[in-house]
């Protein structure tokens, strides 16, 4: 390849489909994990309020890994390349953590799992973002993300449905009090093959454009790594950020004291605090001239542009909703579909595999509309469409609460897969516009914030508003998804349509 290319060569849909096949494993991963964890979490002993606690690994990891790997995957290169030892290690610990999750006998043993398989599944899945960025030209941005999104919707509807599947084989799907399902079981088994022989797949047919080839297409690493010690107004922006994270932070924590609040609410106060504390931290080791990866992440984070802002907005209400329906749809159908709320009834289980169907509905919806979307885009902007699919996702979320067919359930699933396409392809398509192509790694995973922010106040506000006002109307949660997600729609009114961004 002539080392002086000044732009990346279009991919052939052979291309497109390898760098994002991955995704397709990683989505069966994740869509065992989203239809079934809240199950088996129930049939381990923890009752309906206390979900959404037991789900706080997932954003508490995300939080964590998804900026790191980034910074760190933006600056890797060797024999494997530069995302894909990423993509790789994280497939082979989300598949361990497949394997063991089904197995675990007691609570805290599925907790524990949950969390190493959202941090692997995050490990693997940041990196495909940017990967995008890195191997097509601009003008394909978008079809490279709505590969994605296929394969997202795809790699979904095998998670979610594989349970019900199972049960239709012959496998059953009820277990003795406290134990896990067999269709469960081998369900996950089947995801943990998944996902290590899709990442294999991309890692295997795509070679990445080494540091001077990407030199030559302007992603530069020279043009990347801009020294945070050159903005004079950086430290005092990052102290000022702290301080006021701090005192918020304690602020929450001396009312759910004084209060005597639900003791979730304390993880919140415990995020804002440490979140000001690492501020501060990288405001010093600026002023020493010290270059680290905090630094590194604190300066991009508040040096972000101001379109991601404003996308970030409606991000974090968007995912608010979505997190709601993952963590709370199955006891809902369960109790007013299925007419039980008992996890050990057979009632219970035919209601939680009929939510893995309902799942792979709006996946498989998603999965088709990620090709139609961008025609939309082209014709009224991606900011418009994307508020477009938000109010439908919201009006499906309300009709949830009246709907008590489990046929009938189906319609508002049409709805909310087109809303899940959007949110998947739309935001991003605006991002490729904004930001540098070198940093679209850490920038990515910066992004990720406010996708695992939102789970964070989930889990830890949402227990609380259920003990407190519909201890036993789990039924509620769903009007609370249909609000910010009517707010996730009203947010993008302030988001800018960019040239170029349905390309």
């Amino acid at each position: 390849m002539d080392a002086m290319t000044s732009e990346k060569p279009r991919q052939s849909w052979r291309g497109l489909w390898n760098i994002s096949f991955g995704f397709f494993g990683i989505q069966i991963a994740f869509g065992l994990q989203n239809a079934n964890v809240s199950r088996i979490f129930q049939s381990l002993g923890s009752d309906v309020g206390s979900l959404a606690l037991l789900w706080i690994a997932g954003p508490v990891t995300g939080l964590l890994v998804q900026p790191i790997i980034g910074h760190f995957s933006d600056r890797t290169w060797g024999r494997f390349g530069r995302r894909r030892p990423y993509f790789l290690a994280g497939a082979i610990l989300a598949a361990l953590a497949l394997l063991g999750m089904p197995n675990a006998s007691v609570l805290i043993a599925a907790a524990l799992l949950l969390w190493m398989l959202d941090a692997s599944i995050n490990v693997s899945m940041e990196p495909f973002r940017a990967f995008v960025g890195d191997m097509v030209a601009p003008s394909q941005r978008t079809a490279g993300y709505a590969f994605q999104t296929a394969f997202i919707g795809a790699g979904a509807v095998v998670g979610s449905l594989a349970p019900f599947a199972m049960a239709k084989l012959g496998v059953s799907n009820v277990a003795a009090a406290g134990g896990i399902p067999d269709s469960v079981r081998y369900s996950f088994y089947l995801g943990a093959v998944a996902i290590f022989g899709a990442v294999l797949w991309t890692v295997l047919t795509t070679r990445e454009y080494p540091p001077e080839q990407m030199q030559a297409f302007g992603d530069a690493q020279a043009q990347y790594h801009a020294s945070s010690f050159s903005d004079a107004s950086l430290p005092k922006i990052l102290t000022t950020a702290g301080v006021v994270l701090i005192f918020l932070g304690a602020l929450l924590t001396g009312t759910i004291y004084r209060w005597s609040l639900e003791r979730d609410l304390y993880v919140l106060g415990g995020l804002f605090i440490g979140g000001g504390v690492l501020m501060l931290a990288a405001s010093g080791m600026i002023r020493a001239r010290l270059e680290n990866a905090l630094v590194q992440i604190m300066s991009d984070l508040v040096r972000m542009p101001g379109q991601m802002w404003r996308l970030a907005l409606a991000q974090f209400f968007s995912w608010l909703a979505l997190f709601v329906l993952w963590i709370y749809t199955t006891p809902v159908v369960a109790q007013y579909v299925f007419h039980s709320t008992d996890a050990a009834a057979k009632a219970y289980n035919d209601g939680a595999d009929w939510v893995g169907v309902l799942f792979s509905v709006y996946n498989g919806v998603a999965a088709l509309a990620a090709f139609v979307l961008p025609v939309l885009a082209r014709r009224i902007g991606a900011p418009r469409t994307h508020m477009i699919c938000l109010l439908i996702g919201a009006a499906s979320f309300a009709s949830l609460l009246v709907i008590r067919n489990q046929q009938t359930l189906l319609l508002p699933m049409v709805g909310i897969g087109l809303t899940w396409a959007s949110i998947l392809t739309m935001p991003y398509v605006i991002l490729a516009s904004v930001l540098p192509p070198q940093k679209f790694g850490i920038y990515m995973g910066i992004f990720n914030f406010f996708i695992v922010l939102p789970q964070l106040v989930v889990a830890t506000v949402m227990g609380a508003v259920i003990h407190a006002w519909f201890p036993t109307e789990p039924i509620w949660t769903m009007a609370c998804a249909a609000v910010v997600m009517t707010m996730a729609a009203a947010a993008m009114l302030l988001v800018r349509s960019e040239p170029n961004a349905a390309a």
